[in-house]
C-alpha cells in the first residue's frame, strides 16, 4: 500500500520503520523533512537495533504527502487535528483509509469532511508500543508491545478489513470493534495522565517552584490511583447509561491493569517495566521546576481527552463530579482557553449525538 505517516515523533516514526520494513513505500510528512534519514531505525532498551526499513521520502508538502495515499497514519496531539483534517481533506482518495494513532481525541469529528469524501476513518484504542525517541528522524526506542490491538471505524462495516490490514503491518491481533464510541472513550490517557498531574500539583500556583521532578509513573501514589479509579468509575457509569451502544469493549481501568484496589493500582503502575524512567513533564525556572503546561500530557489529555468525556457524561445526562473536578482544575491553573465541545461540529443534543455515531454503522 502507499503509506504516509503524518507525524515524526516517538509513534509516527516507529509506525513508519514498521510500514516501510514490511515493503510498503512510506512517505513521512514531517515539519522537519531534512532530518529524516532514509532508513530510520527501531531500536530496544539496549540501544540495539532491531528493526530498520528505507523510507520512499519525507516532505512537508500536502499534495505529494496526501494524493493517492491509500493509508494515512496520523500521529499528531488532538489540538492539531481539525487543521491537519483540513489539509487532508483536499487530497484525500475515495476509499483511502485515515487512522488515528491514538484514537482519541475527537479526531471522527475533525475528520468528518474525508469520511464524506469516500474515506474511512480509522482510531486504535491504545498505541501499538510505547516509543521514545533517540533521534529525530533516525533511531527510536520501542518497549511494551500490546499483545493485542482494537480499532474501530467510520463507516463501522470497514472495520475488519482495517483489522486486518493493521495486524499485518504490526504482527499483532487486531480486534475490529462494532462503533467508533469503544475508541473515542477509551479511559488511557485522558484519565490516568489527567488524575495524576492533578494530584500532583493541586495546590499549585504561579509563583510556586518545586525542588524536584518527579518520576511520572514510578512515583506514583495512592492519592493518584484513588483520583483514577473514580473517574474510571465514573466513565463506567456513563457507558451503561448510553444504552443505545455495545460499549463493552471501553474496558475500565481496573481491568485493564488488572488492579481493582488503589494499593494494587499503585503498585501495579510502578513496576511496569515500560514506564521506567519517566519523568513528569516539567521546566526548568527559577533554580527549581514548574509544571510544564505545553506539554501534551496538559494540552492534549485535558483540553482534548478529559473535556470530550465531560461533554459526552453532559450530553447523556451522567453526572461525573470527579472528572468535572479535575478538568475545572486544568482551566483554573494552565490558562488554556482551548476545550474540545460536540457543539463545534453541530451536535448539541443528545439524540444528535446518538446519530452521529450511529450514521456510518
Amino acid at each position: 500500500m502507499k503509506i504516509t505517516v503524518v507525524g515524526g515523533g516517538n509513534v509516527g516514526t516507529q509506525i513508519a520503520v514498521n510500514c516501510a520494513a514490511k515493503g510498503h513505500p512510506v512517505t513521512m510528512y514531517s515539519s522537519r523533512p531534512d532530518e529524516f534519514r532514509k532508513e530510520p531505525e527501531i531500536v530496544d532498551e539496549n540501544d540495539y537495533c532491531i528493526l530498520k526499513g528505507s523510507l520512499h521520502k519525507a516532505t512537508y508538502d500536502d499534495e505529494e504527502a496526501f494524493s493517492g495515499a491509500e493509508l494515512i497514519f496520523v500521529t499528531l496531539p488532538a489540538f492539531c487535528m481539525k487543521e491537519i483534517g483540513e489539509r487532508i481533506e483536499q487530497y484525500v482518495s475515495e476509499g483511502a483509509i485515515v487512522c488515528i494513532v491514538p484514537g482519541t481525541g475527537g479526531g471522527e469529528c475533525c475528520f468528518r469532511g474525508c469520511i464524506q469524501k469516500g474515506a474511512v476513518l480509522a482510531g486504535l484504542q491504545r498505541v501499538p508500543a510505547i516509543a521514545r525517541l533517540v533521534k529525530y528522524g533516525e533511531k527510536v526506542r520501542v518497549t511494551g508491545y500490546k499483545t493485542e490491538l482494537k480499532l474501530g471505524t467510520l463507516p463501522a462495516a470497514e472495520a475488519g478489513r482495517c483489522a486486518m490490514i493493521i495486524a499485518g503491518i504490526f504482527d499483532i491481533p487486531c480486534l475490529a470493534l462494532n462503533n467508533y464510541l469503544n475508541v473515542t472513550l477509551t479511559p488511557s490517557n485522558p484519565i490516568l495522565h489527567t488524575t495524576r498531574l492533578y494530584t500532583l500539583f493541586r495546590e499549585d500556583t504561579p509563583d510556586k517552584i518545586y525542588s524536584r521532578i518527579p518520576l511520572f509513573y514510578q512515583e506514583w501514589s495512592m492519592e493518584s490511583a484513588e483520583e483514577l479509579l473514580a473517574c474510571d468509575d465514573e466513565l463506567q457509569f456513563v457507558c451503561k447509561k448510553m444504552k443505545e451502544f455495545d460499549l463493552s469493549e471501553v474496558k475500565s481501568l481496573r481491568e485493564h491493569y488488572e488492579s481493582p484496589t488503589a494499593e494494587r493500582m499503585t503498585a501495579k503502575i510502578q513496576s511496569i517495566k515500560a514506564f521506567q524512567g519517566l519523568l513528569t513533564p516539567m521546566v526548568a525556572q527559577n533554580e527549581g521546576f514548574r509544571p510544564d503546561y505545553q506539554s501534551r500530557y496538559f494540552t492534549a489529555d485535558f483540553s482534548y481527552g478529559l473535556a470530550i468525556l465531560v461533554n459526552v457524561a453532559e450530553l447523556c445526562g451522567a453526572e461525573v463530579p470527579h472528572m468535572k473536578k479535575v478538568l475545572e482544575w486544568y482551566y483554573k491553573v494552565s490558562g488554556d482557553q482551548h476545550r474540545f465541545s460536540y457543539a463545534d461540529y453541530g451536535i448539541d443534543t443528545y439524540e444528535q449525538f446518538v446519530r452521529f455515531y450511529k450514521f456510518y454503522r
